[in-house]
Formats: structure tokens, C-alpha cells, sequence
């Protein structure tokens, strides 16, 4: 199999640092061309399922503005111009729960849209977390630190409390790890 080729791209919208547009045009492998192919460029970032010293995972309980209703999730966070995923992980936990891990585990990196872009999520699980600070995010949400044990997590996740899919995923493959 042989991929796509990118013949040439032109932006059609700059929002801002959150999002761009860009009309491709591509080449399929049999060589036929396709015009104006959306794609989304949105900054990479990172969702960390937090395991602590005691085994139980941490989390939050908050609103989403694409998600309906109250949601759990995950600590996460957009990379910054040039960071490397797992230092962003690290700087997200230490942000948001004021935490530090002993171990952190890869659980992959995955694009958002297969077809489209949109950025690319870097999931990890952060084993041996403790506190070693106080909190210094400015998340926009409201939320609430909650703790749930290793059954709590899998109920949640099995019942589609994690009502983001890169939330869900990153979950659901910290689960395999513990």
C-alpha cells in the first residue's frame, strides 16, 4: 500500500493558535487527483490517567463544552510550540493536581482524525503519583478532584463516563497496565 500525496495546501482559515483550516490537494496512489480535501490543524496534546501511591486513580468530575453533561476526565492538556509530549504530560500534572509520578507509561499516540488531521492525542498513565504542590491550572471548567478505585474506573469507563473517546481511550488502555 502506498500512502497519499500532498500536492499542495492553502489555508483557508487562521483562527488563532487553537485552529486552522487548509484545502489539500492530493494524489491517491492510482494517481487521481483530489481537490479542496479539508484539513484541520488544532495543537497536539496529552491525557494522563493518574494512578497513586495507593493504587486508586485520580480524576476529575467536570463539564465539557462538547461533552453533555457532567463528564469525568482525566488530567490533560494542549503541548506548547515545541514540547515534547511527555514533558507537557508531566508539566499538565503538576499543573492541574499538583502531583509528581514515579513511572510513567506510554499508551500511545494517536491522531484525531485519520482523515483530516485535527491533531494528535499522546496518552499516558502516570503510575505512583503523589502530591508535592499545590495547584496552579487555569482550567475555564469547573471541576472537582475525585478518586476512584481500580473497579470504580472500569465501571466509569464501561458505562461511558469518560465522555470524550481520547478520554475513554486513555482509560481503557491504563486499565490493561494495572
Amino acid at each position: 500500500m502506498k500512502p497519499w500525496k500532498t500536492l499542495s495546501r492553502t489555508t483557508i482559515l487562521d483562527h488563532s493558535k487553537w485552529l486552522r483550516v487548509e484545502d489539500h490537494t492530493l494524489q491517491l496512489p492510482d494517481g487521481k487527483i483530489i481537490e479542496q480535501w479539508p484539513w484541520i490543524i488544532s495543537p497536539d496534546y496529552v491525557n494522563v490517567v493518574v494512578e497513586n501511591d495507593d493504587g486508586d486513580f485520580v480524576c476529575f468530575r467536570q463539564t465539557k463544552y462538547a461533552a453533555n453533561g457532567v463528564t469525568f476526565a482525566p488530567v490533560g492538556g494542549y503541548l506548547d510550540p515545541g514540547e515534547d509530549p511527555l514533558t507537557c504530560a508531566k508539566r499538565e500534572l503538576r499543573e492541574e493536581l499538583g502531583y509528581e509520578a514515579k513511572e510513567w507509561i506510554h499508551l500511545g499516540s494517536f491522531p484525531c482524525d485519520g482523515n483530516h488531521g485535527n491533531g494528535t492525542a499522546h496518552l499516558y498513565l502516570a503510575r505512583g503519583s503523589h502530591a508535592v504542590g499545590e495547584i496552579i491550572a487555569d482550567d475555564l471548567e469547573e471541576q472537582e478532584v475525585v478518586t476512584l478505585s481500580r473497579n470504580e474506573l472500569m465501571h466509569a469507563v464501561t458505562n461511558g463516563e469518560f465522555k470524550v473517546l481520547s478520554w475513554s481511550t486513555a482509560v481503557a488502555l491504563a486499565l490493561f497496565h494495572v
